[in-house]
């Protein structure tokens, strides 16, 4: 038991990066996918304003010229009424998050409401870049990779004390050692990889902006 103790506290530091990675991409993207997330709030933003600026971050540089036209097409329809402006609006909305998802090799499913509860770990982040505080989600996120690896730690001891009374007991010890085996692995992948939330990391940041 002091054994394992010692072995999360070791990997203590990398579970609070790790569980970061985490969140990418399959929360982050269901988050762009909010009426109430960060993509369609800096297109509320840009169409408030006039200018497209604020959007282009959110798409691939080969796909900027499609979102420039679409949004130039977009101001010219808001000026027909309010009906126009409202139909407009969430057209633009809905292809701007479209080609984001695109961009980063995942599918679209639709516009989720505003306000759409995606967990914990996503409200914590958003709540820690506000205030500027990580403690909060570092303490979130450390308990959840950690509590994993622990379980799964366990049902691997726990069946290896067993696994050679007889076939059956050795696939439990198999089917657990896979599961941790895998669980560890992906963790630490997810730990080397270079890119954030688009692939490629900041170089291809940069590349959109060039």
């Amino acid at each position: 038991m002091k054994g394992n103790k010692n072995l999360i506290g070791k990997a203590g530091w990398a579970v609070i990066i790790i569980g970061v990675l985490l969140l990418a991409p399959e929360m982050t993207n269901a988050h762009c996918d909010t009426l109430s997330g960060p993509v369609v709030k800096d297109a509320q933003l840009a169409l408030d304003k006039g200018d497209v600026t604020p959007v282009l971050k959110w798409v691939k540089k080969e796909s900027e010229p499609e979102v420039r036209e679409l949004f130039a097409k977009t101001l010219v329809v808001r000026e027909k009424g309010p009906e126009a402006k409202e139909l407009a609006d969430r057209y633009f909305f809905e292809t701007l998050v479209r080609i984001h998802r695109a961009g980063e090799g995942a599918p679209y499913t639709g516009l989720k409401p505003a306000g759409t509860d995606l967990g914990p770990a996503v409200k914590e982040a958003d709540l820690a870049l506000q205030t500027g505080k990580l403690d909060k989600l570092n303490s979130l996120l450390t308990a959840s990779v950690s509590g994993q690896l622990k379980d799964r730690y366990g049902k691997v001891m726990n069946a290896k004390k067993h696994k050679d009374e007889s076939v059956a007991k050795g696939r439990e010890y198999v089917e657990a050692y896979v599961g941790y085996v895998h669980f560890a692995e992906k963790i630490y992948d997810l730990s080397h990889e270079k890119g954030g939330h688009h692939e490629g990391g900041e170089g291809a940041e940069e590349d959109q902006h060039k």
